[in-house]
């Protein structure tokens, strides 16, 4: 049964990667949410038991790659294969490129590339096996058109659009799919403390005139994961107002 495929999500615990969990448990899917904070993860857990469903928290570091697929083969072998991977997890590191140093370029890529590529690989074990797998990778309107003072964010998140593609065009024939979300701007603890200026700002180059909601990638990601999108793969499905037109 569809509804019994396992879906894991990794940043979890806050923000989009929380709505994302939501509404896959909205859709009957059983998650598991992978985040690096055991506190917030708890915070999830209360947030899901409120909300009449259970999910299956899995603390651990993204970056340390044993212990990251450690825990996703265990998930997958309790739970016959992981049927759908939300490479959600993001951090910024921001500087214009020539303050930027080393390590705020590393960790960022660390975080956002090199773990979705490595969570993909092993998630790739049991999709092909069970002829059936859907990818969704968390890019940026930061991908697709730069992004002054995130040049590793939004290497990052370019690097993803060109895996996604790749591993699109190499599993397609064995029913597994592979696609991209890239959000705009979105309304998140993250964003909500910026100066009204800058919001105002950003408002004026949205076509929609406003901010998306968590909830409005939540139900992209959500399709992308479907059944009904097994027709749908190597797409960058921009959630931005119109932003990145």
């Amino acid at each position: 049964m569809a509804e019994k495929r396992l879906a894991v999500v990794t940043g979890a615990a806050r923000g989009i990667g929380r709505a994302i969990v939501l509404e896959l448990l909205e859709r009957g899917r059983l998650v598991a949410g992978i985040d690096i904070n055991s506190e917030q993860l708890d915070e999830l857990e209360k947030v899901v038991k409120e909300a009449g469903h259970t999910v299956i928290t899995k603390c651990v570091d993204i970056t340390k790659t044993d212990d990251f697929a450690q825990v996703l083969e265990s998930l997958a072998s309790e739970h016959g294969g992981i049927g759908i991977l939300v490479n959600n997890a993001g951090i910024t590191r921001d500087k214009l490129m020539m303050q930027m140093k080393d390590e705020d370029f590393d960790s960022v890529i660390n975080v956002n590339l090199r773990a979705a590529f490595m969570a993909t690989t092993v998630a790739l074990r049991s999709m092909i096996r069970n002829k059936f797998g859907r990818i969704v990778n968390m890019s940026s309107v930061a991908g697709v058109m730069g992004q002054a003072g995130s040049s590793n964010y939004a290497a990052s998140k370019a690097g993803l659009i060109g895996m996604t593609k790749s591993v699109a065009r190499e599993v397609g024939k064995k029913n597994v799919t592979a696609n991209c979300i890239a959000p705009g701007f979105i309304m998140t603890e993250m964003t909500a403390v910026l100066p009204d200026a800058v919001k105002n700002a950003a408002k004026q180059i949205i076509p929609v005139r406003r901010f998306g909601r968590v909830e409005d990638v939540a139900k992209a990601v959500a399709f992308l994961a479907s059944d009904e999108a097994g027709y749908i793969t190597g797409q960058v499905l921009c959630v931005d107002g119109g932003m990145a037109m």
